[in-house]
């Protein structure tokens, strides 16, 4: 996006790693960067929704509102999980010519802090993907993006595999009632591998947090199966009892 006059950091940025699950893939929202990129660099088209920060805004604020501008949400889970500040994290060429004709201003050097975001795909709002040349690219099948993106999303990934191990937070990308197969391939799409279902199942369902529902698929070739919801208030009053100590 181009900003001919504002009060913002040349040095500073946020980028953020939208993850969003179909019910098949995880995917990561990237936005097309409109300008200055080259025919014949097709391949780096890409870049994650991020901007520079203005000189009074702090770090959450400014990926909060690149978050919101992009997809009309507000609330979205968010995660701040690296920094990425290598001297050569923008390269001579194409990346740097758009990053100074889209600001206005000469960059020589740039910190980015990342965040990684869960949203549910059908919450977001398409018109304003669409308005800033936004689309969905599984995770396992991204192509070669600009900067050190490509980076930052393999981090992201690398720390939202450890949250999910300790942390309910995959239901954000959920809908508000699923099946035990649906949250089965969930964990299995962002973890890279298979799991034992009759484990899997046994261990879902010993939450409290989980909540059987009245309900069942309907319209469905096989015997259907019980839907189920994540109780919020549950789980944070069950971790409030729990200590952890180091020895």
């Amino acid at each position: 996006m181009q900003h001919p006059v504002r009060n913002f950091n040349p040095h500073l940025s946020v980028d953020c790693v939208v993850f969003g699950f179909d019910g098949e893939q995880l995917k990561v929202l990237l936005i097309e960067r409109p300008g200055s990129v080259q025919k014949s660099d097709r391949n780096k088209r890409y870049k994650l929704p991020g901007d520079l920060i203005f000189k009074m805004e702090n770090l959450e604020s400014a990926a909060q509102r690149v978050l919101h501008q992009l997809t009309g949400l507000e609330n979205i889970f968010l995660r701040q999980f690296s920094v990425f500040g290598k001297p050569d994290r923008i390269p001579e060429g194409d990346d740097l010519n758009w990053l100074e004709h889209s600001t206005g201003v000469d960059i020589n050097r740039v910190v980015t802090t990342a965040y990684y975001s869960l949203i549910r795909i059908d919450k977001s709002k398409t018109a304003k993907e669409l308005l800033h040349n936004a689309s969905w690219h599984n995770v396992n099948a991204l192509p070669a993006l600009a900067f050190d993106h490509n980076s930052i999303i393999e981090k992201g990934l690398e720390c939202l595999r450890m949250a999910i191990r300790f942390e309910p937070i995959c239901f954000e990308l959920l809908p508000g009632r699923f099946t035990v197969r649906q949250i089965q391939i969930l964990y299995e799409v962002i973890l890279g591998q298979q799991l034992d279902n009759r484990n899997f199942r046994k261990k879902l369902l010993k939450a409290c947090y989980i909540e059987k529902l009245d309900e069942k698929q309907s319209g469905v070739a096989h015997k259907p199966a019980n839907y189920y919801k994540f109780n919020k208030k549950k789980y944070i009053e069950s971790r409030k009892d729990l200590l952890y100590y180091n020895f």
